[in-house]
């Protein structure tokens, strides 16, 4: 046990160093109850047209299919929460999204995280995800004791709030591992009643097919269905309704990484020079931006909807 103990606390020292603010820890196994959750999720087609949902069931429950003689999920938060704000006519952008995209920020890190762990400790086998592969990185952040998942289905830090980012990395090394904390939503409904799409149709259970999130990110019709019209509360790309309201946001505070700052257009341009912005003009500003994932057209798309 002491040599785990020191193992763990050179992973974490490891992963503070590298800039993320928590580190949590759990054993790799299968995730029953999440796969019974996630199956009814999909059966019941609240993920829409995000058909890459259902591939790789096997895996997205089972980390050790992902990697061989897998032992430990290493889970790590970083903070994305702004200083800024947007101007007030602006159209809203999710705040995850004012700087550049965090896919490859924390790739980075995550790379780095794993060559300085091998440098200790030979050469183990690991595997670094963000957000792009089937892993269910909410689930393991609350196995690893780094919060619970809220009404609104947001992975809650007690101390520090919702807005971070989850990256996981699978490692065939035995670590000590974290307990889970307790469920703190008690029976506030904040969020459940501040959701204008009533994609919180119960608690934790996110409907994906209903969310601004996914009418203005993920659905790549041209058309957004009839019946959204006013609903959409000037949300030009993705939505922070339900984490604004949250309780325990009141605790975020702004991020410290140099690529999240955001950028200038991000937070100044108005409705009208959204509208005037060129294609050529967008790709230049935005090259390094998650916008770029709803491309020009789409972002044309959502302005043209937000002002029916």
């Amino acid at each position: 046990m002491q040599l785990l103990d020191k193992n763990t606390l050179l992973v974490k020292e490891k992963a503070r160093a590298l800039g993320f603010d928590h580190c949590g820890i759990a054993k790799a196994e299968q995730l029953t109850e999440d796969a019974y959750r996630l199956e009814q999720w999909l059966k019941q087609g609240m993920h829409g047209n995000m058909q890459y949902m259902e591939n790789y069931f096997d895996k997205r429950i089972d980390p050790r299919l992902l990697v061989e003689g897998a032992q430990s999920v290493i889970t790590l938060l970083l903070n994305y929460y702004p200083a800024a704000t947007q101007v007030s006519d602006a159209p809203k952008v999710a705040k995850y999204a004012y700087g550049q995209d965090y896919h490859e920020v924390i790739r980075a890190r995550l790379n780095s995280f794993l060559a300085e762990l091998r440098a200790e400790f030979g050469e183990i086998q690991g595997r670094g995800f963000v957000d792009s592969a089937p892993v269910l990185e909410r689930s393991w952040a609350q196995r690893s004791g780094l919060g619970w998942i809220g009404k609104n289905g947001n992975l809650i830090h007690k101390q520090a709030g919702s807005f971070f980012f989850i990256a996981t990395l699978i490692v065939d090394i035995p670590l000590v591992y974290d307990p889970p904390t307790g469920d703190y939503c008690g029976s506030c409904t904040r969020c459940l009643d501040a959701c204008p799409t009533e994609a919180l149709v119960s608690p934790t259970v996110v409907d994906g097919s209903r969310c601004i999130s996914y009418y203005t990110i993920e659905l790549k019709d041209m058309l957004i269905p009839s019946g959204m019209e006013g609903k959409f509360d000037n949300w030009m790309f993705g939505c922070d309704l339900c984490q604004d309201v949250c309780p325990w946001n009141r605790f975020s505070r702004p991020n410290t990484v140099p690529e999240f700052a955001p950028i200038p257009e991000v937070l100044n341009f108005t409705t009208s020079q959204w509208e005037e912005l060129t294609e050529e003009e967008f790709r230049r500003i935005f090259a390094k931006s998650p916008l770029k994932r709803s491309k020009y057209a789409g972002i044309r798309r959502n302005l043209k909807f937000l002002g029916k």
